[in-house]
């Protein structure tokens, strides 16, 4: 029974990691699309303005944003472009990360996080996540061990 379910996992896990972090991505990227339904908007606008030098701000970046990220969750969603998906949600994974540097003072006021910080605090698991999917795109594979009984 044990040895079935590990095969199981080693078989499934990445491919549902892939898939769940693909319905996660767009979901987050759908909201951005209509004027109030994201919490994330008004952050997302302020941190692509600063990482763009002012070039982008407003709505535009936050569009810009939702493009981004409707696109890294269908490429994970699907599996079609996974590897240039992957590439392009390395540049999302630090966007996402900058308010904690960028924004430290008003994330972090008196030391302790705001909501705004946890919701951004919580994108370390979409990292790892990603990390995992990236490496097994690569060529990373399970390796059963053997039982030592």
């Amino acid at each position: 029974m044990q040895h079935t379910l590990v095969n199981a996992l080693a078989r499934y896990s990445i491919a549902a990691l892939r898939i769940s972090l693909g319905l996660v991505i767009v979901g987050f990227g759908a909201l951005k699309y209509f004027p109030g339904a994201s919490p994330a908007a008004e952050l997302a606008a302020r941190t692509v303005e600063v990482l763009s030098f002012g070039l982008v701000s407003g709505t535009t970046a936050v569009v810009a944003t939702a493009v981004v990220e409707t696109v890294v969750g269908l490429t994970l969603l699907t599996g079609v472009g996974l590897r240039i998906g992957l590439v392009a949600m390395a540049g999302w994974l630090v966007g996402i990360l900058s308010p904690v540097v960028l924004f430290a003072a008003d994330l972090f006021p008196g030391g302790l996080p705001t909501l705004t910080a946890q919701y951004v605090l919580k994108d370390l698991i979409l990292v790892a996540a990603a990390a995992v999917v990236a490496a097994w795109a690569l060529g990373a594979r399970y390796v059963v061990k053997e039982d030592d009984r």
